[in-house]
């Protein structure tokens, strides 16, 4: 499977200073000429590439995570996923979560979307579906991570992925963008447009 990694929405330019280096995050200034001739310092960050798996069962049941981590303050719920190692490909990296978060092995795996989620940020982010997925061992996580498995329904799915808690934000905005027409769209800010006394 050949997957060509999404385009950064801004690029940083050749000469983009390195100014900080971070775990996961680094950071890049350049001088930047404005339209009326002058120059100011502008920024962008870079992070790690990741792979992220929603997987589906023989019997069409979606394994959702519940997790806990540092410095969240309730349990929020996510797929499975996490960054790609260097020389990982994306399918590789989205495999090792599946089982490392799981303990499931999928029977075949497909590219859903990817996506370069922030304006100022060069990140992509790859999402598969896991088809077939089967238990195969128990779960290996991080000292940093606490998972329940959660097998839901498509229904139990979409009422979950639009909660507050939900933390993989690009599938909602995926869903968003294949299930809705703009009418639909349109009707739905209209009412929160109300709400926020910005619509009649």
């Amino acid at each position: 499977m050949i997957i060509k990694r999404p385009k950064p929405k801004q690029y940083a330019p050749k000469n983009a200073k390195n100014v900080f280096k971070g775990l996961i995050f680094d950071v890049y200034h350049w001088k930047q000429k404005l339209y009326d001739g002058s120059f100011t310092t502008f920024e962008r960050i870079r992070r790690k590439d990741t792979a992220q798996v929603i997987p589906v069962t023989e019997d069409n049941k979606i394994i959702l995570l519940l997790q806990k981590q540092p410095g969240f303050k309730s349990p929020i719920y996510g797929v499975a996923g996490g960054q790609i190692n260097p020389g990982e490909s994306p399918l590789e990296a989205a495999k090792r979560e599946l089982l490392e978060e799981t303990g499931h092995k999928a029977e075949k795996m497909d590219l859903w979307f990817s996506s370069q989620p922030h304006v100022r940020m060069d990140w992509a982010s790859y999402t598969f579906i896991a088809r077939g997925s089967k238990k195969i061992s128990g779960l290996k996580l991080d000292p940093g991570e606490k998972i329940k498995l959660k097998y839901v329904s498509f229904e139990e799915f979409i009422k979950i992925v639009f909660t507050e808690n939900f933390y993989d934000r690009e599938i909602t905005l995926q869903l968003l963008k294949e299930g809705l027409d703009w009418k639909t769209c349109l009707k739905g800010l209209t009412k929160a447009g109300k709400k926020l006394g910005l619509t009649k």
